[in-house]
Parts: structure tokens; sequence; C-alpha cells
């Protein structure tokens, strides 16, 4: 530690963390740039029961997946010895599960149409069961990027399929304006992926099953297994009630507000979750370190979810009109509702690679039987009285709650007070809070928002958190800037390397 209380680059693999959180901070910021232009024009191309039929195929989709999930991955990040050894065993295990995967999903199409009472979905799900075949194919020797904290020699793939799939898409949408744009995009996607993961590694997996080595591995991943479905339960479990009850329709305007509303403490959480999963595992042994940089990646997360949120709530109705249109407008209470859930989903997430990197994933899991048990008892009768907004009543509040469990199980872990950790939030709170009281007052000076009224609100929001930043860093020690220059050093350094 420096006279400033700030570690130095020696002292941990923060430097590394945040280096490699910059990276891929950018490099989702391009995906989702993408993603953004892809659904704006897509919106206006397509029926909400476009996008609800779509939401219905991936939702069988990921049912198999998530139940599937071996958790070998996670396990060959948090091992310590070489893995080279397993990747053979792992590929072919993933491989032959994905085959049976898109076998199974082909055969129950039917009853998914079935289920949903909605016969068009059967051929989407037919058809998509191909991308679950093509997932076993990937190159297993990407994992070492993300072992080794080395991100950004993702980039290629990841933007490879994202500007695969906007393009496809849209160029289908244009030509055939129905669900069918959204399927040829997303597995022309995955088909690319398949390519240029070979590309960026030299890595060429064979057919081996070592049966005990499957056994070591599966000891760790049967936990993130466990997790895995839980997470999707409670993630996609409201979109399943939403089709079921509500039909396609209500789904396709559920799916859209959820995507919107999270997309930014989801990305954010999702990317920091990848880089200090693997860091976080090098450094388990020293509980001190591990404390330390955990509570940095707080700070940093929530200096920039809590601010997005403001902004979003507030925006949201603007945002619907400009961007997506009248049609779409009804999604506008959903989504300020779903703001706080992924604003808490934010700072939970947060918790996950650290019960990973010390070798307790069974927290996680405890915790989201808890979540999901919450989910179950307050859907029904929120949706029913609600309708969609319910549902995210109810996704608000179970969510609130496994939180709370969350940061009390990392407490103890990391062996510091509740107070430290609120120190961290309270700032981003404020900051937060400021930017949707100023957001709101500038709306007030103008009859109607537009494009440029709309930018004009963003650019005084992103001024008010710089002039906040400072001001709490001069008079209450906030440390922010001091956090930020020592990322951009790091940067430099690498730049210059």
């Amino acid at each position: 530690m420096n006279e400033k209380g700030v570690m130095n680059t020696n002292d941990s693999l923060a430097p590394k963390v945040f280096k490699s959180g910059f990276w891929v901070f950018l490099l989702r910021i391009m995906r989702r740039l993408f993603e953004f232009i892809r659904t704006v024009v897509l919106a206006r191309l397509l029926a909400p029961e476009d996008f609800g039929l779509f939401g219905i195929a991936l939702l069988s989709l990921s049912i198999l997946q998530k139940f599937t999930q071996t958790g070998f991955g996670a396990a060959l990040i948090q091992k310590k010895k070489e893995i080279k050894p397993y990747l053979d065993t792992v590929w072919t295990v993933n491989l032959f599960k994905n085959t049976v995967f898109a076998l199974i999903l082909f055969i129950a199409a039917p009853l998914v149409g079935i289920f949903f009472n909605e016969p068009k979905a059967i051929l989407l799900v037919k058809v998509l069961s191909i991308t679950a075949f093509l997932g076993g194919l990937a190159n297993i020797g990407t994992i070492y990027f993300r072992k080794e904290i080395e991100f950004h020699k993702l980039v290629k793939l990841q933007i490879s399929t994202s500007i695969t799939d906007m393009v496809v898409a849209i160029t289908a949408a244009v030509y055939l304006r129905n669900v069918w744009a959204l399927v040829y995009g997303f597995i022309a996607a995955r088909i690319v992926g398949i390519f240029v993961s070979y590309k960026i590694h030299p890595y060429r997996p064979h057919f081996d099953f070592d049966l005990k080595k499957a056994k070591e591995l599966f000891g760790f991943g049967k936990w993130v297994l466990g997790s895995s479905v839980l997470s999707f339960l409670i993630t996609q479990g409201d979109d399943i009630f939403v089709g079921k009850l509500l039909g396609v329709a209500a789904l396709g305007f559920y799916q859209m507000a959820y995507r919107l509303s999270n997309m930014p403490a989801t990305e954010i959480t999702h990317l920091i979750s990848q880089v200090t999963f693997p860091a976080y595992s090098k450094m388990q042994d020293d509980i001190p370190r591990l404390r330390e940089s955990y509570l940095r990646v707080v700070q940093f997360i929530a200096f920039l979810t809590f601010p997005l949120a403001g902004a979003i709530f507030v925006l949201a109705p603007d945002f619907t009109k400009i961007f997506l249109g009248e049609k779409w407008m009804a999604i506008v209470p959903v989504l300020q509702i779903l703001v706080f859930a992924g604003l808490l989903r934010s700072i939970m997430a947060t918790t996950g690679p650290i019960f990973l990197s010390v070798g307790k994933p069974k927290i996680e899991t405890k915790w989201q039987v808890i979540q999901f048990s919450v989910l179950i008892v307050l859907i029904y009768g929120f949706t029913v009285k609600w309708g969609i907004a319910g549902t995210a009543l109810a996704v608000v509040f179970s969510t609130a709650v496994s939180t709370i469990g969350f940061i009390s199980e990392a407490v103890k872990i990391l062996k510091f007070k509740l107070n430290k950790f609120n120190k961290v939030i309270l700032i981003p709170c404020i900051n937060g809070l400021c930017i949707l009281i100023l957001i709101t007052l500038l709306k007030t000076t103008v009859a109607n928002v537009g494009i440029c009224e709309f930018i004009i609100c963003i650019i005084a929001g992103i001024l008010t958190l710089i002039g906040l930043t400072v001001v709490f860093d001069k008079f209450f020690n906030y440390k922010m800037v001091i956090l930020i220059k020592e990322l951009f050093n790091n940067l430099k350094g690498d730049c210059r390397a």
C-alpha cells in the first residue's frame, strides 16, 4: 500500500484485473452497440409477437443448456495446476453432451408448441436445435484466455459473432419481415464463432475421454451445474411464466423491457466477473489481498451502474418512443421496475467469483434456491393482479432477498464489517440519485423530448457524474480518480510494452 492507501501494482493482481476489465469493457461496448443497432432496427421492422416467438425458441434452447451444464470450464479456471491434460476430455464430453442435447430438443419441439399453445414455435425450436450441436464444436483452447486474464485476445471472436448476427438478422428482416430473420442471424453467428475460435488459438482438440479426470472436474463443477440451473430458473423462469400465462405478445414486451433495463448492469457485472474469477483464483489463499481487490471491484461497479440505473429509469419513456416506436410504449413501466432488479444483480453478482475462487460454489447455489423460492411464491399473484409489471415486481423482491444473503456470505468469507461495504456504495447511490433528479428537471424545460434533447440529457448526466466524482475525491477520500488513473497507467504501460 502507498501513502494514499492505494495498492501498488506489485502488491496485487488488481492492476491486471482492471486492465483486462478495461479491454473487455471496450469490447462489450462495441458488441452492445451492434446489438443496440440490431434491436432498434428489428423493433421497427418486426412485431412484438416475432420477438415473443423467438424468445420461446431461445427459452427451449436455454433450458437444456443449463440443465446439462457440466461446470468444467469454471473448474479449469479455478485449478492451480496445468490444465492441458484435461482439455481433450472436456471437449469430448461437451461435444457428446451437445449432440444428445440437440437430438432431444429436436424431438421435443412439438411439446414446446403445446406448452405455450403456439404451433409456430415448433419449427423454430427444431431449427435452433442445430446451434446446440454447433456449440460443442468450438475450440476448448480459448479457455486459456479466460484463465490467464487475457480477454483482449477474445476480441476477434466476440466482435465477429456480433457483427454477423446484426448484419444477417437486419438483412433478412428487410426482406422477410418475420421471426426467421432473428433465427438466421443467431445461427450465422454461431457458425462464424466456431471458425474464429480455431483461428485465434492454436490448440486442436481430439476425441479422448478420461473418466478419472472427468470425475475430478465434476467434483467442483456439480455445484456450478446446480447454480447454473437455478440461475436459469431465476432469470428465465419469469419468461416461461409470462409466455404461458399471458401469451406470445406479452412475452415479447417483457423480454424487450428486461433486456433494455438490465443490459448496462448485466454487461458491466458480467465482464467484471469474467476477469475477477480467474484473478481471485490466483489469490485464493491470501484473504487480505482478496478482500482489498473485491472492495475495489465493488466500488468500480457501483460507480458505473448506479448512475446508469438512474438515467435509464428517468429516460425510459423517451428512449422507447424515440428508438423503438409507439407500439413498444407498453414496456415503459416494466422497464422502470426492472431497472432496480438489474441494479441489485450488478452488486450481487460481484460475490459469485469470490465463492468460486475459494472453492465454495455451494454458497451461491444455496442462496439461489432461496431466491427462486421467493419468486415462486410471488410471481403468480403479482402477475394476475398487475400483468407483466407484476412479474417485474416479483423479480425485484426475490432479487433483493438474495442480494442481502450473497453480500452477508461474502462479508464472512473476506472478514470485513458490513459498514465498510456500505461506505463503498453510498457515494454511487448519491451519484445515481443526483443524475436522476437533474435529468428530470431538464425534461421539464421542454414540451417534447426528441433525439437532440435526449442526447443533451445524457451529456449532462455524464458531466454531473464527473463533477461529483471530483468533489467526493477531494472532500470525502473517495479515491475513484486515483483508481481510474492507476488503471490507465497500467494500460499505458501495457501499450508501450
